[in-house]
């Protein structure tokens, strides 16, 4: 089969093609695991990531991707939950270990086995690849290869974002950054939560506009006091300032839930700003979230599509990839990526 790999971290900036195409062989489905003919692969920032060293690969060399759809194209021994021909989903939660306290409490993300697809096991950027099946999702009718893609990631996460926040219907949730896991919660706050207002606060003028469009209540830039104090935000960006601004306009007993799977170095300094009885005092909450769980993207494809959920998305072919990277890093466009691997066997 072909495939895509990342061999070494490398920079961006001046690797033009930070992916070696190889040829492998197919990959054979072992006790308990399904092996997929890969149709569409989304294209993540954690990719990106990987490559440059933030979040690397346990060994080299490793083949990336994390929002996998595929036909079974046969099963392991002992497997009972999928079929032959079936279109599945593989999102970043690849297996965990299924008998420590977190797993048997469904908390498998917190799991000190767990393992990332594309990053501690290979992923999406192959013609073929295998999963253990209980990790797999059926994807509904209502979306296509190409767009349920992106849904395996930034919304499983947005999902896990927003459950953390225990909002309820009528309170006021705000979020912090406008980028594509922000933009699906908005979209599942107005529809799960029927009464409660979106505020958003983003820098680019342009976020701000599309956030107002998607129906959000208020915008404004991250710096602003929002009109109202509200009861949960959910902050998606990268940086240190934005966790003291959100802090800053939570009501007493509010929770800011940070959905990023890092932050930077650069703007730590404004940890020093922090003002107890401003940003913490009256049982604020900090709460981050790490990874998702088999449940968390199950249930969100669910509720994707009985919104439905339609992501906008700009596809590439497989050859593309390394193109495919290098606009993600460096063109602001908005919608997710998608790589193109294979057509359907019924079309």
């Amino acid at each position: 089969m072909k495939a895509w790999e990342i061999t070494e971290i490398t920079d961006l900036q001046t690797n033009s093609e930070p992916l070696n195409q190889v040829e492998r062989q197919n990959p054979e489905p072992r006790a308990g695991e399904v092996l997929l003919r890969v149709l569409t692969c989304g294209i993540c920032h954690t990719e990106l990531d990987e490559i440059e060293g933030r979040t690397p690969p346990n060994t080299f060399p490793r083949i990336p991707g994390h929002q996998v759809i595929g036909e079974v194209e046969a099963l392991g021994e002992g497997c009972t939950l999928r079929q032959k021909g079936q279109r599945l989903g593989v999102a970043w939660i690849f297996s965990a270990c299924g008998s420590c306290a977190y797993c048997k409490r469904g908390e498998e993300n917190l799991c000190s086995a767990f393992r990332a697809t594309g990053r501690d096991a290979d992923g999406g950027y192959a013609e073929y690849m295998v999963v253990p099946e209980q990790f797999t999702v059926l994807i509904p009718e209502v979306f296509d290869e190409a767009e349920a893609a992106p849904l395996l990631c930034a919304g499983a996460v947005g999902y896990r974002a927003l459950q953390l926040t225990q909002l309820q219907n009528g309170q006021s949730i705000g979020l912090m950054g406008f980028g594509a896991s922000a933009h699906l919660v908005l979209k599942m706050v107005l529809h799960a939560y029927p009464d409660s207002r979106v505020l958003v606060f983003a820098r680019n003028p342009e976020e701000r506009k599309f956030a107002r469009q998607e129906g959000a209540f208020w915008c404004g830039d991250i710096d602003e006091d929002s009109p109202e104090r509200v009861q949960a935000i959910i902050d998606t960006t990268p940086a240190w300032k934005p966790v003291l601004a959100s802090l800053n306009n939570l009501l007493p007993g509010g929770r800011l839930v940070i959905n990023a799977i890092r932050k930077e170095e650069a703007d730590k300094h404004y940890l020093l700003y922090t003002d107890y009885d401003k940003h913490l005092w009256m049982e604020k909450e900090i709460k981050s979230v790490a990874n998702v769980t088999h449940a968390d993207v199950e249930a969100f494809v669910q509720l994707a599509a009985e919104i439905p959920i339609h992501p906008v998305y700009e596809e590439y072919m497989f050859h593309d990839a390394n193109r495919a990277l290098h606009d993600l890093k460096h063109k602001k466009k908005r919608g997710s990526k998608v790589l193109r691997v294979a057509m359907p066997k019924s079309d």
